[in-house]
């Protein structure tokens, strides 16, 4: 019809490049998944029907195209522990929760605090992830037989040259079939996805969580469920954010919200473990796949169960080896290099490079990315508020007759600076009209208008007057509305 825009990813070119991104997604998903689904102490089945139920669901609700949202060990490592002290049940009825919890917060507009999140802490954030994912690895590399060495170094070379030859099929599909076919014919013995656990053979069934419906359960699976969806939320979000670098589009983070609580929802009533947005996966299907649409996202998920349901017997036969060459150039591609040159260190600001180092340190102790985005962010704020509070200038005119003195008070006026703002008077010495001029301040919160009034209180006692003059007009509205209230 004249007018009529086809989607994208009808065109030969983005639906090719959106299938294998999804095909190398969905096994490069299977190992890790399982892995997870051990730390939440589940059946691998369960973390796998997980995955399948939030990537289809995120494709269709979510708000940021492209990104893969799966069963994560971010939350396996929350809800584990009430698996493991009051079971199943409780398990799915808090991943259901934990949704409800979602949409609140979406709705409520918990995606508008992304932007108090620094590009430092963003910077660590990636960093951290980098090298987490690596970390997963090392395991799959350490006691081992010695034929996993050269398949990994063989995986390896072909994702680094094999793009130099062409581009049609993602380097990382070739690696994993390649690696496959040559442990399969020639009999090698090394771990594959197989030694993982086993795959399930049939599709999940809805249901009910087997819990009583009781305010004492609720009491129980809340404080487990509120967690995974502040863990959750904070996951996604980050990684939408990056996306949108990487990609350089915008994204609808408050529909990513909603759409995280929905796949979790609808994944908990499916009896999974629940997830969120999985930034190693995302970054294969981004960065090193090139998917740019839904319809790799959406795949993923539905290439996961035909891979598991249909195709278990030759999954199996995956070699290990194969998927940490995968992923190991995931953290090659993910690590921001520049921002560790020292080039860049020279320039950077000491502040900027202590958040950067605290968020990687916090999240390669904890494991917890929420954790360091957290810790990160707090110390990126104290940073500038020291920073800011010492830009706040206090200098003195006296009139020549000696009737007055006029104070002129320069910067921001808050907390961190109002503190030492009650110190730069002489209260003794100074005539007796005191005029400060706020015309190059701001005042922005209680702090300051508490400062204010402590300096004219000494004045009063010594019998002398105050006058404020050139507030702005915020700042007149506040001291205003609290000068004479605070005390």
């Amino acid at each position: 019809m004249p007018g009529s825009r086809r989607p994208s990813w009808l065109s030969p070119k983005v639906l090719r490049t959106e299938v294998l991104a999804g095909l190398v997604v969905g096994l490069a998903l299977i190992p890790e998944v399982i892995s997870f689904s051990v730390i939440a102490g589940v059946d691998p089945a369960i973390g796998l029907f997980a995955s399948f139920t939030m990537a289809v669901t995120i494709a269709v609700v979510g708000g940021r195209p492209a990104m893969i949202s799966a069963a994560t060990g971010a939350v396996a490592l929350v809800i584990g522990p009430l698996n493991r002290e009051h079971g199943f049940g409780y398990l799915v009825a808090a991943v259901i929760l934990a949704g409800v919890f979602q949409i609140v917060l979406g709705a409520l507009g918990v995606a508008k605090l992304m932007r108090f999140v620094p590009r430092s802490v963003m910077v660590g954030f990636v960093n951290s992830l980098a090298i987490l994912i690596f970390m997963a690895q090392v395991p799959e590399m350490h006691d081992v037989p010695w034929a996993v060495y050269p398949l990994l170094a063989a995986g390896l070379a072909l994702l680094v040259f094999f793009p130099k030859v062409g581009t049609v099929v993602p380097a990382p599909l070739v690696s994993i079939v390649v690696l496959t076919v040559i442990t399969v014919a020639a009999g090698i013995a090394v771990p594959t996805v197989g030694d993982k656990g086993e795959l399930p053979s049939s599709l999940p069934v809805p249901g009910l969580p087997d819990v009583p419906y009781t305010l004492e359960t609720l009491k129980i699976v809340a404080p487990y469920a509120f967690a995974m969806a502040l863990v959750g939320l904070m996951e996604s979000l980050m990684t939408a954010k990056l996306v949108d670098d990487i990609t350089d589009t915008r994204s609808d983070k408050t529909r990513e919200s909603v759409g995280q609580g929905i796949a979790n929802i609808v994944t908990g009533f499916f009896g999974g473990m629940g997830g969120c947005a999985m930034i190693g996966q995302t970054m294969i299907n981004v960065r090193v796949s090139g998917a740019r649409t839904r319809l790799s996202t959406f795949l993923a998920g539905a290439f996961l169960m035909v891979l598991c349901v249909v195709f278990g017997p030759v999954v199996s036969d995956i070699p290990m080896a194969a998927l940490v060459a995968v992923m190991v150039m995931v953290c090659f591609a993910t690590f921001d290099w520049h921002s560790v040159a020292p080039s860049t260190l020279r320039r950077m600001p000491a502040g900027e490079i202590t958040v950067m180092v605290i968020t990687v340190a916090c999240v390669v102790t904890t494991s917890d990315l929420a954790v360091g985005v957290v810790v990160g962010s707090v110390t990126a704020m104290v940073v500038f508020a020291k920073r800011v509070a010492h830009q706040a200038e206090v200098t003195s005119v006296t009139d020549p007759d000696g009737s007055r003195v006029v104070y002129s008070v320069t910067g921001e006026l808050f907390f961190a600076a109002s503190n030492d703002l009650v110190g730069r008077f002489d209260y003794a010495t100074d005539p007796d009209k005191v005029v400060i001029d706020l015309s190059a301040a701001h005042i922005w919160d209680a702090s300051s208008v508490a400062a204010l009034d402590a300096v004219e209180a000494k004045y009063a006692q010594r019998g002398k007057t105050v006058e404020i003059i050139s507030l702005n007009e915020p700042s007149a509205r506040i001291h205003q509305t609290l000068s004479g209230q605070l005390r």
